[in-house]
Formats: structure tokens, sequence, C-alpha cells
């Protein structure tokens, strides 16, 4: 695998459920927990997606690991519902889960956001997240304990003007893993997040082949450098594993330092579609006709 593997072995055959796992962050956390001998299940709403995913991984994995899959889309309560029972199925217990299922259908100045595509990232970011909290939490305490990972975004600590509703639902799942620490501590549940920073993945293609988008990236990271799935995932797989046992209530940036710094300016991609004007919030008046 790329980037290599968790060493210790603290999640093996430990059964881990991971949301978003057909792709990206998700996939590469998904991978490496197989190969450190993890039963992971992958969710996701594209079973084609999913099962070229575990496949892929399954085939390369030496360690004794399992992938499964289970199609749901997280903003259905009663579909989460159903893939943490497919997970739990596969071993008769939950040991952990990676909410990493995510995105946003907004961009822009928020005086032109649309909101039915707000009140949507909000119901995928926030309630999507909750909701497999809940359930996998349910899971976990009736089994003795456990850990939760939730995947962020450094869009929730430093501003990404225009982004809209994105940094504002990530600061939300923030807010989401405080709490489920704080209550589940007594349950033996840990619960701790992940902000990546610029990550590689085909989501973000557009910025590393934008001359200016990446230029600026490197000028807000202490380390200038993109930063790979494997970051993400070797953090996830020591918060999930036994090496992490009294780590609760924390959320940590993988962002090569640019938390110290500012968020991304996004003005040379947007200016030329709402103009200068509209980036600082002006609207213009409707016309008639």
């Amino acid at each position: 695998m790329p980037g290599g593997s968790v060493s210790d072995g603290s999640v093996r055959g430990k059964s881990i459920l991971v949301t978003g796992g057909g792709s990206g962050i998700g996939r590469g956390i998904a991978e490496m927990l197989a190969a450190d001998g993890a039963v992971v299940t992958i969710v996701g709403r594209t079973r084609d997606r999913l099962e070229a995913a575990a496949d892929e991984i399954t085939s390369g994995i030496t360690g004794g690991g399992r992938v499964h899959v289970a199609v749901a889309d997280i903003t259905d309560e009663d579909q989460v519902v159903a893939a943490v029972a497919t997970a739990v199925g596969h071993t008769g217990r939950l040991d952990g889960v990676v909410a990493c299922a995510g995105g946003s259908e907004t961009i822009g100045p928020i005086t032109q956001i649309d909101s039915n595509a707000w009140r949507n990232t909000v119901d995928l970011n926030v309630n999507g997240t909750m909701y497999t909290f809940k359930h996998a939490a349910r899971e976990l305490v009736s089994g003795g304990g456990g850990s939760m990972v939730a995947i962020s975004s450094i869009a929730a600590s430093n501003t990404h003007r225009w982004f809209g509703a994105y940094g504002v639902t990530k600061s939300a799942v923030d807010h989401l893993v405080a709490l489920a620490a704080d209550e589940l501590g007594a349950s033996n549940v840990r619960v701790n997040g992940i902000r990546p920073g610029l990550t590689r993945t085909e989501l973000v293609a557009l910025v590393l082949d934008s001359p200016e988008l990446s230029a600026d990236y490197r000028e807000a990271t202490p380390l200038p450098r993109v930063g790979e799935v494997t970051d993400i995932a070797e953090l996830a797989a020591f918060l999930l594993g036994d090496a992490s046992t009294w780590i609760t209530g924390q959320v940590i940036n993988v962002d090569g330092g640019q938390m110290l710094r500012r968020g991304p300016d996004y003005g040379s991609m947007l200016e030329p579609v709402f103009g200068a004007d509209g980036l600082r919030g002006v609207v213009a008046p409707a016309t008639e006709g």
C-alpha cells in the first residue's frame, strides 16, 4: 500500500465502519485499516464504486484484514441503522467508526448562497455524521467501549471565504465530537476528529491544476506540500487503535501547519463568476422584463 501501514497492529481483528469509504480519504483509511488486519465495512451510496474499492483493497492486503460493503445514504437515518447492523453482522460486534462521508453543494458569496443547497450540505455533513455517531455509539456502548473518529476539515478552524456551508458544517462536526466525547467517556467510548488540510484526492484536482491556487496554498502552509491520504489514514488508525486509549475529545489538524496561518484565497477562481463586487457581498438588483 502506498505510504505503508501502521506498525503496531493495534486495530488487528477490530470491526470498523467507514462511511464515505468508496473513494478519497475514506477509502484510504479503509485500505490502511484492512492492511493492518481490521474487518472493515465501507459505506456509500453507490454499490459499484464500493464493490470496486473493496475488491481492489482486498487484492492488495496480506495481513488478514477483510473489507465488506454496505450501501447507504447517511442522510437517511434508517439506512444508517441498516449499515451499522451490517457491520455488526460480520463479527458480532462493532469496535470503531470513521465518519468520513461529507461534501458541499454551496460555493460563492454568502449573499448569493442557494438556500436549498445550504440545507442539503447541513443534512449531509451535520445530520449524517450525527446519525452515524448515534447508531454506532449504541453498539460501542453495549460492547464495552470503542473509538469514533470524524473527518472534519481545516475549513472548520480557518475561514475559507466563499465556501458557503462547508466550513460552517465542519465546525458543527467538531462540536459534535466534543459533545459525544464528554457524554460517552463514562462508557469507555472515545471520540476524536481529524481536520485534513489540502489532501490529494480527485476532489481537489481543480486546485492542484491551478497555478494561482497551488501557489497560494504553499504560501499559507509552513510545510509546503500537498497532503496525502496516508497522512490522514495514519492518524485515523492510531485513534482507532489500542495505542490511544486515553485520548478523547480532540480535533487534530493534519494540514502541514496551515492552521497557523490562514485559509486559501479562491478569489482568482470565483471573481470571474461573481465579480469583485459580488465577492464582497454586493447583489445586483433584479432586472425587469
